[in-house]
């Protein structure tokens, strides 16, 4: 088994992979940067998107796991005192893999079209302050935005950026995206559905925004600034994340943990 090891670079993350890779050695493991079977993040769900991001390129082929510094994440199973578990595990145990969707971002400029993957989300917000831009589904007007900015979302994205803008949280077994809002305004020229909208695989949808305008675009928790922007294509990647379990993992477990609490906490 070839793994490849990134942590947030704090003490104790630096610390942590210092004992995984003594423990890694003991079991016959191998590290590899360049061609690992199995990509590791110890620290949180954010150096876990950083992780997806280096080996994106290779995500068809690769499996993740992360090691939390703190609370449980989404995607991160384990704590940082049971390496030793995690360690035996992968050494002793094929992995149950669990696959999520992820999202394809196709941005159009004047002179080029990119495409890019997300993990989480695509943010779209101007530079100058509002944003105006039209939003297209399956090639047909839906509605004209202006306000802040949208957002897109994959379904484990759901539970971030997605939930605080009030969009609904989204088993990682659908195959979908969510179109949420950021602050729009509605008048008798802007008007929106003011409401987030669930869009499935085969559908896709435009975000059409003024090519002067300069954007901030973010993939996850990367942030790029662009200009000459005419359209930019959302939808459901052909792609998915593996990650691999070597435990039992319940996703609804997961969000009562993270935002309602184990049921015996007292008001």
């Amino acid at each position: 088994m070839k793994y490849a090891l990134l942590d947030r670079g704090d003490p104790l993350s630096r610390e942590l992979s210092e004992q995984f890779h003594s423990l890694a050695a003991a079991k016959g493991l191998t590290p590899d940067d360049t061609s690992p079977d199995l990509v590791l993040s110890i620290g949180g769900d954010g150096t876990l998107l950083q992780a997806f991001h280096r080996y994106r390129d290779q995500v068809k082929r690769v499996a993740f796991v992360g090691v939390h510094t703190g609370h449980l994440g989404f995607y991160a199973d384990w704590q940082k005192n049971e390496l030793a578990e995690l360690v035996e595990l992968i050494a002793t145990k094929e992995p149950r893999e669990v696959k999520y969707p992820l999202l394809q971002i196709e941005i159009i400029s004047d002179t080029s079209a990119t495409s890019y993957l997300a993990l989480n989300e695509f943010t779209l917000k101007s530079v100058d302050g509002t944003l105006v831009a039209g939003i297209n589904i399956n090639d047909e007007p839906f509605e004209m935005f202006r306000g802040d900015g949208i957002v897109i979302s994959s379904p484990s994205g759901s539970t971030g950026y997605n939930k605080s803008l009030g969009g609904a949280v989204i088993h990682p077994s659908i195959e979908g995206l969510q179109i949420a809002e950021i602050a729009s305004i509605n008048n008798r020229v802007y008007r929106t559905l003011g409401s987030s909208v669930i869009l499935p695989k085969h559908h896709h949808c435009d975000i059409v925004p003024d090519p002067e305008e300069p954007l901030f675009v973010g993939i996850d928790h990367l942030v790029l600034q662009m200009t000459g922007v005419r359209s930019i294509i959302c939808r459901v990647a052909q792609e998915k994340i593996t990650f691999a379990r070597y435990r039992p993992y319940t996703f609804w477990n997961r969000v009562r943990e993270a935002f309602i609490g184990s049921g015996t906490d007292k008001v």
